[in-house]
């Protein structure tokens, strides 16, 4: 489902400071970008995000996490999980996090966001704004990630008491080329960790050890 999004605001212009994305990753000692955490409900998303944090942080890296339900209780609150509300929660979150990165902060966001062509878009907005964009693709069998269900929302799903969950009877599109591919049946966290650090100083973000 493609929308187009209408803006409403007039006369409005880019205002530009003196201070540029250079001299912040200066003053922080890394560079921003966006890693973006995909993968079913309970395929283990936020919990790789909360390790890759805390490890960022032993290494004096600011990062900060932007996870779905979190974002749910405030900014997008209004928004429910039809595909309309899909597609505008991932757009506003793709643009609250290339306005961390640019700030110079590793930006963690972890969400479903099950569709190919929303994730894409995101994608699409770092590149135009020379951001650096990371898709994690977070993968896990339907199987494993139901037998989990820390939020009890597949057994909820399977009985019917959730409509349109993804997995069940909503479609989740997995990444054809993700950037980094965590098979969760084969890694343990710990170098699910590793492997996100190594390529954040293959690529020049962070420091090398």
């Amino acid at each position: 489902m493609t929308t187009t999004i209408e803006r409403k605001a007039t006369n409005v212009h880019w205002h530009k400071g003196d201070v540029t994305r250079e001299k912040r990753a200066d003053m922080l000692g890394h560079k921003g970008v966006t890693l973006w955490f995909t993968g079913l409900s309970g395929s283990g998303k936020s919990t790789v995000a909360v390790a890759l944090e805390r490890a960022l942080a032993a290494r004096g890296v600011l990062s900060y996490r932007l996870d779905g339900d979190n974002i749910r209780l405030g900014i997008n609150a209004n928004l429910g999980f039809s595909a309309a509300d899909r597609q505008e929660n991932i757009r506003r979150v793709g643009e609250i996090s290339k306005l961390f990165a640019d700030t110079g902060i590793v930006v963690l966001s972890s969400f479903i966001s099950p569709y190919r062509e929303d994730r894409e878009k995101v994608r699409k907005m770092h590149e135009v704004g020379g951001l650096p964009f990371i898709e994690v693709f977070v993968d896990c069998p339907l199987g494993e990630a139901e037998s989990r269900d820390p939020k009890g929302l597949y057994k909820k799903a399977r009985a019917g008491e959730i409509k349109g969950f993804t997995g069940i009877d909503d479609p989740y599109e997995a990444p054809t080329s993700p950037e980094l591919h965590l098979n969760t049946a084969e890694m343990t966290l710990e170098q699910e960790v590793a492997v996100i650090v190594s390529t954040l100083q293959e690529r020049g973000i962070i420091a090398k050890d």
